[in-house]
This record gives C-alpha cells, sequence and structure tokens, in this order.
C-alpha cells in the first residue's frame, strides 16, 4: 500500500472533511449527511462534561481549525505512541477493522485513492487531543506541524503544543466530574499507612471492616513524632487517625464567538471531606512547623467534553504537620465534616483570578492538656490539578487542631452527655480547631488559550478557627 498523508487517514476514519472531497459510497454520504445534521441539531447547545466510559481508554479526537467543517470530532484513531524528546506521535486506526470499514468490502483502498486524496490537504495544522497513550501517560493536545510518513504502525507526525481553544473553539461546556477512587495509584511513604475505597457495584478495598461511602477514598495512618528532650518515657508523642474524601474535578469553558481565545474558563477541584485524628503526648520543640507526608496519590480522570476527551491530571500528598514548644503535652482528638474548592476562574474583563472555599465543622472527642505550652498539629491534603501534564492550580487543604496553656495547668474535658470538667492547677488553657486552605494559580493555566501568567497567582489564605474546649480556675 503506498504511503499515506496523516491526513487521508483522518479522513478514511471519517475524523475531518473537506468540502471538495467526493464520497466513495451511498452509504459514506448518508453517514456525511447525518453528522452534518447532527452538528446543525447540536449548534448553541453546551457540550456535555462527564467522565469518559471505560471504552474511551484510547479515545482520540481531532479538529481542523480555520476550515470548513474542521470542528472537533471522534475518531476511529489512536496515538500508538508519543515521544517527549522529539514530539513525534505515530497515529493510528483503534483496531485493524478501521480500514475496512471505511471502504466497502469488495473494495481495498488503492493507490488512485491515496493520491487522489493527497492534493485535497495535509495533515498539518490538524489538531489531536488524546487519552493517556503510550510516552504519553498524561494525555496528548498536540498540533500537527509536519508529515513525516507511513509504516507498520501508523502514520508518523511531527506535533507541537497547543491550546485547548483550538479545539472547543466558540463551545460552550461546564460540568463537575466525581474521580473513581479506584483509579488512585498510591504510593505509600510511610509503614503504618492504610488506603480503602468504596466504588458502585458493591466493589470495596481495604482492611476489612472499614466503611466507605461510595465513591470515597480512605487513607488511615499512625506515626510516633520526636518528644522534648528530657521527656518522660510516658510523654511518646503520637499522631493517628484518617482522611477520607471524594474529590471531583471541576471544568468550564465559555467560547468566544470572536475567534479570539476563550471568554471565560475554569479549572477546579472540589469534594467533600471527613477526617477524625488525635494528637497525644508532648512533641518537640520546633522552631519551624515540622511536615511528614504519608502517602502520594495520583490519577488521571479523562472528563469527556462532547468528543473531546480532556486528561485531568490530578495529585494529592497527604501529611500531618506539628508544631510545638516542648513543654505542653496534650490528648486532643476531633472529628471533622464538611467540603472544599480551590480553582482558577478566567474572564476577559478580569483575567485569571483564584476561587478558595471551605466550609467544615468539627466535633471534639476528648481534649486533654497538661503543664504550660503550646502544640498545633495540622493533618491535611495538598492537591494538584492540571490538563494533559501541565500544572495549573495547587491547592493545601489544612484542617488543623491547636492547644494552648498559661501557668500550671492540668485540664481534662470529656464529651457528650456526661461531659466534665476537672482543674487541678493556677491558669488558663484551651483547644481550638481550625482550617488553612492556600494555594497558587499556574502559569500553565495557559493552556486554555488564555493570556499566559507572568507569574503564578496566590490563591490567597482562607482560614477559620472556632473552640472547642477550654477552661481556667
Amino acid at each position: 500500500m503506498p504511503a499515506l498523508a496523516a491526513t487521508a487517514l483522518f479522513l478514511a476514519a471519517g475524523c475531518s472533511a473537506d468540502p471538495g472531497t467526493h464520497s466513495s459510497s451511498g452509504a459514506e454520504r448518508a453517514r456525511n449527511a447525518d453528522a452534518s445534521a447532527a452538528a446543525t441539531a447540536d449548534a448553541g447547545r453546551p457540550l456535555a462534561v462527564a467522565a469518559a466510559p471505560e471504552a474511551a481508554a484510547t479515545s482520540t479526537a481531532v479538529a481542523r481549525p480555520g476550515a470548513a467543517g474542521g470542528k472537533a470530532r471522534k475518531t476511529a484513531l489512536k496515538v500508538s505512541s508519543y515521544d517527549s524528546h522529539t514530539r513525534r506521535a505515530v497515529i493510528s486506526p483503534v483496531s485493524k477493522g478501521t480500514s475496512s470499514q471505511s471502504h466497502p468490502p469488495s473494495q481495498s483502498p488503492s493507490p488512485s485513492a491515496a493520491s487522489t486524496a493527497k492534493p485535497h490537504g495535509t495533515a498539518v495544522g490538524d489538531v489531536i487531543a488524546s487519552a493517556p497513550a503510550p510516552g504519553a501517560p498524561d494525555g496528548l493536545l498536540a498540533k500537527v506541524t509536519k508529515v513525516i510518513g507511513e509504516s507498520g504502525d501508523g502514520t508518523e507526525v511531527q506535533t507541537a503544543p497547543t491550546t485547548l481553544d483550538t479545539l472547543l473553539g466558540d463551545d460552550d461546556a461546564k460540568g463537575s466530574v466525581p474521580v473513581d477512587p479506584s483509579s488512585f495509584d498510591v504510593e505509600r511513604l510511610l509503614p503504618d499507612v492504610k488506603v480503602s475505597w468504596a466504588k458502585t457495584g458493591d466493589i470495596h478495598s481495604g482492611p476489612e471492616g472499614t466503611k466507605v461511602p461510595l465513591g470515597s477514598l480512605r487513607i488511615d495512618v499512625g506515626a510516633k513524632v520526636g518528644t522534648a528532650e528530657g521527656a518522660p518515657a510516658s510523654a511518646t508523642a503520637s499522631v493517628s487517625g484518617f482522611v477520607q474524601v471524594a474529590p471531583e474535578v471541576d471544568f468550564s469553558y465559555g467560547g468566544d464567538a470572536a475567534g479570539s481565545g476563550p471568554g471565560a474558563a475554569y479549572l477546579g477541584v472540589s469534594g467533600d471531606w471527613t477526617s477524625q485524628w488525635a494528637v497525644k503526648g508532648r512533641a518537640a520543640a520546633s522552631a519551624q512547623p515540622v511536615r511528614l507526608p504519608f502517602a502520594k496519590l495520583h490519577a488521571d480522570p479523562v472528563l469527556q467534553v462532547g468528543p473531546i476527551p480532556v486528561v485531568v491530571n490530578l495529585d494529592l500528598t497527604c501529611y500531618f504537620q506539628i508544631s510545638a514548644d516542648g513543654s505542653v503535652t496534650v490528648d486532643i482528638e476531633q472529628d471533622l465534616k464538611g467540603d472544599f474548592k480551590a480553582g482558577g476562574t478566567f474572564g476577559q474583563a478580569k483575567g485569571w483570578s483564584p476561587v478558595n472555599e471551605s466550609h467544615m465543622s468539627s466535633t471534639p472527642v476528648r481534649t486533654s492538656v497538661t503543664t504550660a505550652g503550646s502544640v498545633k498539629a495540622s493533618l491535611g491534603a495538598e492537591a494538584t490539578v492540571g490538563l494533559y501534564g501541565t500544572v495549573g492550580v495547587t491547592a493545601d487543604l489544612a484542617p488543623y487542631l491547636r492547644g494552648e496553656a498559661a501557668g500550671s495547668v492540668d485540664a481534662t474535658s470529656a464529651t457528650g452527655s456526661t461531659a466534665k470538667t476537672g482543674v487541678d492547677a493556677t491558669g488558663t488553657w484551651a483547644v481550638y480547631g481550625g482550617v488553612d486552605l492556600t494555594g497558587t494559580l499556574r502559569i500553565q493555566l495557559s493552556i486554555f488559550g488564555t493570556p499566559v501568567l507572568e507569574r503564578g497567582i496566590p490563591l490567597g489564605t482562607l482560614h477559620r478557627e472556632w473552640k472547642l474546649a477550654d477552661g481556667k480556675v
């Protein structure tokens, strides 16, 4: 078979159409008519945003900006391989049957078919959006700059980076998609880390007896931390508990009819948060908070935005962070529930601006503070979310416990209907819960086709604190 240009392959798979190309059969003309009618019917409707089905694991969309009928559409093609150093990709049919489906069974591609397809255009300028593929684990969004040639594996092309507006054009799309908890790759950074999740179909993973709501991911951990110099053995310091999160990816795009890039865009991460955790003992003195990551998680959920597979890269790093003056001994535990939302929103008038929200409520399980001093411990998660391997938003959600005492204090407070407080000292003590949410918008958000950020934009600091218990003589 003579070498085929990438455009010929695209045309054979029905992924782009040139007004000067004649259909080779009545069935093909009918398909083209149906596609045209569907495009007319969908005009003006927002594109649906949903989790891509498992069958779309090799999904690819192609557009030809500036050409008649060049809007993005699904194809029967896949990125067989990609070299990130040379930016060369090999494009091939999803299956061996693809070519035969493009021609009647009684016919086969002939030299004349290839030679007549080539004059109608080349693949240069075609934009490809692909789900994760060999050599492109974060997905691929690229523009074809050169057709190199044909091989047994497919058509090899040279590519260059591009932006989402070249695919989405003047379309609109908006949606929030839950991330499948089973799709996370988990790297345990401490020995005593357990991971659990539950999904539809009564599928559960994790320690027996652990109850996890559908769509949630839970990480349990227990770790010892350094104690203050000279502290008795009974003052051994430790942190323990669990984080439970149901993450969602938030995506929106508003096309500009003038064709000058998007008029609006949003990328962020949100979800429900539940944690129960405890701090015990006398932690070592530290001028700066000590952060101890205990698990790293990574997922590449694929959003189906109309015909386009938009690959989102989500990373979560769960950690403990503790600071103390080395004198106070505590035994504090709390239940915490709420939600969070962090991301960046774009408008033509204001450019990029941060979105930073969190609503949390907590219940103290127990509180105990001994001797004067202070301690603060966080059980948090740092999330990064991006598109096709480019980081767009970094958000750090850090719920915390803080205990402080002045004077000579030995105070305890239980919770529940039989709550009692006992104090045998002269002084005051208090225990607080709180949450900090910080982060940064990154320069790579220009992947939407918006103006490039000159520098990272801080999300700002969202800070809330509430009193769990206190006492004085």
